[in-house]
C-alpha cells in the first residue's frame, strides 16, 4: 500500500492511497471461488458453474464490493501510518477499479488541532470571597414575601409591582400574530413576564381602561420572526391589585418548613442556603476564569465538522427551551469556544491518563443531591444507567483538570458582597 499526504489549509488533510493490483487480484479470486460454490445456473449442478461464467455475471458487483471493503480495511491503516487523528468522518472518493489494476482512492478529513499549553503558569486569577450578611438574608426574606403575596383590588392607577389582569391582542403590520393574544392574563408590572415596553405602557392604567400600546420586541427575542419588530397591542385592563405581603412571624416560618415556627431558625436556614449558593457560584466563577485563561493560552482553529455539529446542538437546545438566537455569529462564537475547550480538556485528560475517581463521583453526587427532596433517590437514579453517571464523571474530570490548572496559576482572593457575586459572569462566552 502506498500513501501520500497533502495539507489543505490548517487542519485539512488529503491522503492518496494505492492498494497494489496483486492484493486486489488475490481478493477477487478468493471471492470468486467462494461465490462459484454458491451460484446456481440452469444446466449446471450447484458448485459446478465455470468461473468464467460466474465472473461474467457477477464480476462487476464483486469488484465494487472488494473496493469498498479494501477501502475500509486500508483507510485506518493508512491514516495511522501517518500519525494522524481524524476529527469527524473522513470523505472518500475512489476511481473505478478493474482487473489487473491497483485500487486508488483519496480520503479527506480534518485533524484535531495541537494543544500547546497544559497549564496556566504566569496567569493571575481572582477568586471571589463572600460573607453573607444580614442584609442578604433580609433581601431574600423580602423576595419570599413577594412570592407569597395576597392581592387586593384597588381603584387607583397601576404602579410598578402591582398586578394587572388584562386581555390583549397584538398586531404586526396590522395583522395578528401567533402567541400575540391572551385573555384574563395576570401580570405583575416590572416582572419581565412580557416585553419591557409593553409592561411600561400599562403603568398608570386603571381598572376598566383600554389602551393601545406600541411595543418593540428585543433584537434577540426567542421568536425570530418577532425579533426587533414593533407591534401594536390593544389592551383592556380588567383589574388592578396591590400586593399585601405576609408578616415574618411564626406562621410564616412554619409555612416555610420551620417546625417550631422560630423566625430566628428561619433566618439561620436562609443564611445557610445563601452561603451554599455563594460557595457554588464562587467556584463557578473561578472555573470560568480558569477555562477562559486556558482557551486564551491555546488559540486554535477548530475542525469545521465539529463546529457545525455544535452550532446545531446549540440551536436545538434553544428551540427546546423556547428561545431562539437570531444572530448566526453568536451561535458560531459560542460553538467555537465550546468545541475548542472540549478539545483542550480532552487532550489534557488523554495525555495525563486521568480517570474519574469513584469516591469523588459519589461525593459530587451527594453534594448535588442536597437540593432535592429525596437525595438518595437522586443518587440511585444516576447509578441506574451508565450514561447518567457518565455525565457526573465528566463533571468530576473537568473539576480535576481545573484544580490542576489553578495549581499552576497565581490565585488571589478578592472580597465582594453577595450581590456583587450574583452579578459576576459565570458563563464562558
Amino acid at each position: 500500500m502506498q500513501v501520500s499526504v497533502e495539507t489543505i489549509g490548517t487542519l485539512g488533510r488529503r491522503l492518496k492511497v494505492a492498494v497494489s493490483a496483486d492484493q486486489v487480484e488475490k481478493e477477487f479470486n478468493d471471492r470468486l471461488q467462494r461465490l462459484s460454490k454458491q451460484v446456481k445456473l440452469p444446466g449446471f449442478r450447484p458448485g459446478k458453474v465455470p468461473l468464467k461464467m460466474v465472473e461474467a455475471q457477477y464480476g462487476g458487483r464483486l469488484m465494487d464490493e472488494i473496493a469498498g471493503d479494501l477501502i475500509q480495511t486500508t483507510m485506518h491503516e493508512a491514516i495511522g501510518s501517518q500519525g494522524l487523528r481524524p476529527a469527524g468522518d473522513p470523505r472518500v472518493q475512489r476511481k473505478t477499479v478493474t482487473r489487473g489494476e491497483q485500487l486508488e482512492y483519496t480520503v479527506e478529513f480534518e485533524i484535531y488541532p495541537e494543544v500547546k499549553r497544559f497549564d496556566l503558569t504566569g496567569t493571575h486569577i481572582e477568586r471571589p470571597v463572600v460573607a453573607v450578611s444580614d442584609e442578604d438574608v433580609d433581601r431574600t426574606l423580602e423576595t419570599i414575601r413577594k412570592q407569597r403575596a395576597a392581592w387586593r383590588p384597588v381603584e387607583r392607577e397601576a404602579h410598578l409591582g402591582d398586578r394587572v389582569t388584562i386581555d390583549f391582542i397584538g398586531r404586526l403590520n396590522g395583522k395578528e400574530f401567533e402567541g400575540g393574544k391572551a385573555t384574563a392574563l395576570p401580570l405583575v408590572l416590572g416582572s419581565g413576564t412580557l416585553i419591557e415596553s409593553l409592561e411600561q405602557g400599562l403603568i398608570g392604567a386603571k381598572s376598566g381602561e383600554s389602551r393601545n400600546v406600541m411595543a418593540k420586541f428585543p433584537a434577540y427575542y426567542r421568536h425570530s420572526l418577532l425579533a426587533g419588530q414593533a407591534a401594536d397591542f390593544d389592551v383592556k385592563v380588567n383589574e388592578v391589585a396591590e400586593a399585601i405581603l405576609p408578616d415574618v412571624n411564626e406562621a410564616f416560618a412554619k409555612e416555610l418548613g420551620v417546625a417550631d415556627g422560630s423566625v430566628e431558625k428561619l433566618r439561620t436556614d436562609i443564611k445557610s442556603n445563601l452561603e451554599r449558593e455563594a460557595s457554588n457560584r464562587a467556584r463557578a466563577v473561578v472555573r470560568t476564569r480558569a477555562l477562559k485563561s486556558l482557551l486564551d493560552a491555546n488559540p486554535m482553529d477548530v475542525p469545521q465538522s465539529l463546529l457545525d455539529g455544535e452550532v446545531q446542538r446549540l440551536k436545538s437546545a434553544d428551540v427546546s427551551s423556547g428561545s431562539s438566537q437570531a444572530d448566526e455569529a453568536v451561535y458560531a462564537s459560542r460553538a467555537r469556544s465550546r468545541v475548542a475547550l472540549g478539545l483542550i480538556l480532552g487532550e489534557i485528560i488523554r495525555t495525563r491518563g486521568l480517570v474519574a475517581d469513584p469516591a469523588r463521583v459519589r461525593a459530587r453526587l451527594e453534594e448535588m443531591a442536597v437540593d432535592y427532596e429525596s437525595p438518595q433517590e437522586f443518587i440511585k437514579w444516576h447509578y441506574e444507567k451508565p450514561e447518567r453517571l457518565s455525565e457526573i464523571e465528566s463533571l468530576v474530570m473537568e473539576e480535576r483538570v481545573v484544580e490542576d490548572l489553578l495549581g499552576s496559576a497565581e490565585v488571589t482572593d478578592k472580597s465582594m458582597t453577595f450581590q456583587e457575586l450574583l452579578k459576576t459572569d459565570v458563563v464562558l462566552q
